[in-house]
């Protein structure tokens, strides 16, 4: 438990630990004694960790000794700790550890502190009732590893990070270069930065290859965010050697469900298939439906190289050209994956539901199937929608249960926000051709609500079961949403002429519904659907189950993608245990695991949205000067976003671009007015924009109200008479040396729904 000061990084763990009470004893001050009863320290034996730490923090002058051997924080109750965010602006907000509120750090106060840094500040009160301050100190970098592309300027290597909250280049000096070249991207460390007023040094560690090119920028997206670009020479060693586990003898030991006419219904393009549905009558008149999940665990076993490597990465992950599996490829798209015509091992959840998609019976354990057909979900949605092909009839059956489970879910209380994927049409370089929305419909569903049904009563068979207590157990849990984004969402339905009825707790999802239902089809859904997504928590993995608010179940969990998911594969593994008659599992162990898993899926998440981010920003490139019709799709202090209504692509136009006013954010109304004028901007407005730059390092792209004076980082654009009753017509202008216009800024990517 002793914190070690690593070069750098600050204080330890229990340094940190004892500062924090410190500071919250305030001026009365704390003894070691009280501090050891505080962190939990009871045996006398252990006490001497706290009195090294107490000798950290007064060497280092962070505490001070007071009377009576009480120690005070330096700074007093004015100074705080907690994680930054750096927003676009180049400001931040310090997230403490307290329930005090966030602190505004203002852009010339951050000091030497980045994105995600761990910082001391300084409390200075603030404006309107909103807190303010100053970073001190930075105590630990959340990060010293940076992605970027090389650049000369006035005979200086600097590299541009792609992080767009890393707004300072950084300096590369002659000999850190590692024979990178001008426009090259490469992954840096961060090296000596001592003065805030100076550019953080760095050096080269790796070039990943010349900026632009598709393959480079896939993997500085994935280096970006921490995600490996290969698997180890072990892993894939270790996943050649394991062997069909299909055998007599395992067979012997799993209920057989081969004979059973099974499908699996899936993208065209997929290749790891984890789960498919079988379904015949029973003689009393009900319907088995099966739902049979790849036997992951079977090959995967705890502790093994294969397992490490699969824990570490938590998730496959989801880049616009490709998935980095979790798995290698002999096990995620071979041994695995639910081919059709072939023998497979899976674990299964097998329901018994009546001709009204009631559950009769229901029963959870390892079995050996066979998938007779793969469908991709066109062809399946193309029996749904009448035309004829073999296995109509199961199809049929399984998507009329389907529409059942799926009313009753959303009468239950279940959120009915759907969203659609951004999708590229990529040529054989990866160069985008077009943008489309990939949109869900009855087959998907389909899908979707036999997959709800396996997680849902796989978790409640474990944290409700029958007989017995509750067991420690892998869960996917869904808070409450945000209150103040509620009203933000009620008021902007309002703006609208539509209502979100006052409601909280277990009413508020069939308010929202309503809500959704009333502005379906209507110009305004797709901006009340996004601000109702934006109010909502996310969903993460735990222990402590509360629920999972956005399907309105008690109990939930994943179990159905053990190939791309690693809390799916705890789950198999924890299931197999119980039913065997295991003993209660380590809760801790089980709890870290999650959180590393919800950590990972994050990251995940912020590198597919910056995949799909690059590849709008390259399509929108080779239209600078073009203008299009766009919807406000989101409003902040430092300018409007608009999403570009024919390809979905979105960009910036910043406040201080607008012209004929001073334009202020107004939070409470959700809106950007003009302060002289009063003219308005609200989400959902229609505005026609013209594209106005491209910055490919950070992959944003800045508008204009059309029809106003467009500038581009290679120069300016001279409005043209238009011809033919043509508007919006531009010609490029010769830059002027060494001038570079065009602010940089960012842009949101699209969200993929995840349950």
């Amino acid at each position: 438990m002793l914190g070690t000061k690593g070069k750098g990084n600050g204080p330890g763990k229990l340094e940190n630990e004892v500062l924090a009470a410190v500071r919250s004893a305030g001026q009365a001050g704390v003894t070691s004694q009280q501090l050891a009863l505080q962190l939990g320290i009871k045996d006398k034996d252990q006490r001497y960790l706290i009195f090294d730490a107490i000798d950290i923090l007064l060497d280092d002058g962070r505490i001070e000794s007071g009377k009576k051997g009480r120690y005070v924080a330096v700074g007093g109750r004015d100074t705080m700790e907690g994680n930054i965010d750096i927003i676009s602006s180049g400001a931040g907000y310090v997230r403490l550890d307290s329930e005090a509120g966030d602190v505004y750090v203002s852009e010339r106060h951050i000091g030497m502190a980045m994105h995600g840094d761990r910082v001391l500040i300084k409390a200075e009160g603030g404006r309107g009732g909103k807190m303010e301050g100053r970073v001190l100190e930075v105590l630990k970098r959340r990060r010293t590893e940076f992605v970027g592309t090389l650049h000369k300027r006035e005979g200086r290597m600097i590299v541009v990070a792609d992080d767009q909250r890393m707004q300072r280049p950084f300096f590369i000096p002659p000999t850190e270069v590692n024979g990178a070249q001008e426009g090259e991207k490469v992954i840096i460390e961060l090296g000596e930065w001592k003065d805030a007023r100076d550019m953080p040094r760095g050096s080269v560690l790796r070039v990943l290859g010349k900026a632009g090119e598709h393959l480079v920028e896939m993997h500085a997206i994935l280096a970006e965010f921490g995600l490996p670009l290969e698997f180890p020479e072990s892993v894939l060693k270790a996943s050649e050697e394991i062997r069909n586990g299909v055998t007599p003898a395992e067979i012997a030991k799993r209920r057989d469900m081969r004979k059973v006419p099974t499908i699996t219904i899936d993208p065209d393009d997929a290749k790891d298939l984890d789960d498919a549905l079988s379904v015949q009558k029973l003689p009393n008149g009900n319907w088995e439906i099966g739902i049979h999940i790849a036997d992951v665990s079977h090959y995967v076993t705890p502790g093994s190289v294969l397992d490490m490597e699969a824990a570490s990465r938590a998730t496959s992950v989801y880049l616009v050209d490709r998935v980095v599996p979790m798995l290698p490829e002999k096990l995620s798209n071979d041994l695995c994956s639910l081919h059709a015509k072939t023998d497979k091992l899976s674990f299964s959840a097998i329901f018994e539901l009546d001709d009204q998609a009631r559950l009769k019976n229901e029963w959870f354990g390892r079995t050996v199937m066979h998938s007779h057909r793969r469908f991709a979900y066109a062809e399946a949605q193309e029996i749904i929608d009448g035309a004829e092909g073999d296995f109509k009839a199961e199809v049929l059956l399984l998507h009329r249960l389907a529409q059942i489970l799926r009313k009753e879910r959303i009468a239950d209380g279940a959120l009915e926000i759907g969203g659609n994927e951004v999708k590229f049409k990529l040529d054989k370089d990866g160069k985008p051709l077009g943008v489309y929305e990939k949109v869900m419909g009855p087959a998907n569903w389909l899908i979707e609500e036999f997959m709800l049904l396996a997680n849902k009563r796989v978790a409640a068979s474990v944290g409700k079961p029958k007989h017995g207590k509750a067991m420690p157990f892998v869960y996917r849990i869904h808070d409450l949403p945000d209150p103040e984004k509620v009203d933000q969402l009620r008021t902007l339905a309002k703006s609208f002429g539509f209502k979100l009825a006052q409601a909280d707790g277990a009413d508020l999802p069939a308010a929202i519904n309503q809500l959704l239902r009333d502005v379906q089809g209507k110009e305004e859904e797709n901006i009340i659907k996004q601000v109702a997504i934006r109010s909502m928590s996310k969903a993460i993995y735990s222990t402590e189950n509360i629920g999972h608010y956005g399907l309105g179940f008690d109990h939930y969990t994943h179990f159905t993608s053990p190939i791309r998911r690693y809390p799916d594969l705890m789950v198999h593994r924890a299931v197999a245990h119980y039913l065997a008659g295991g003993k209660p599992l380590d809760r801790d162990e089980l709890e870290l695991s999650c959180k590393h898993s919800s950590f990972k899926e994050k990251q995940a998440s912020d590198a597919e949205r910056a995949s799909i981010k690059y590849k709008q920003a390259e399509f929108l490139s080779s239209r600078i000067g073009q203008t299009f019709a766009g919807i406000i799709s989101g409003l902040t202090s430092w300018g409007i976003y608009v999403e570009l209504v024919e390809n979905k692509c979105e960009g910036l136009i910043g406040l201080r671009d607008i012209p004929g006013d001073i334009f202020r954010f107004d939070k409470e109304k959700y809106t950007v007015a003009g302060q002289r004028t009063g003219r308005r901007f609200r989400l959902g407005d229609e505005l026609e924009v013209t594209i106005r730059s491209v910055d490919m390092d950070r992959r944003t792209t800045d508008f204009v109200l059309a029809g106003e004076p467009l500038v581009t980082t290679s120069g300016k654009f001279e409005r043209r008479a238009p011809k033919s009753g043509k508007k919006g017509a531009y010609k490029a202008a010769k830059p002027k040396p060494g001038k570079h216009a065009g602010k940089k800024s960012r842009s949101a990517g699209g969200k993929k729904k995840r349950r």
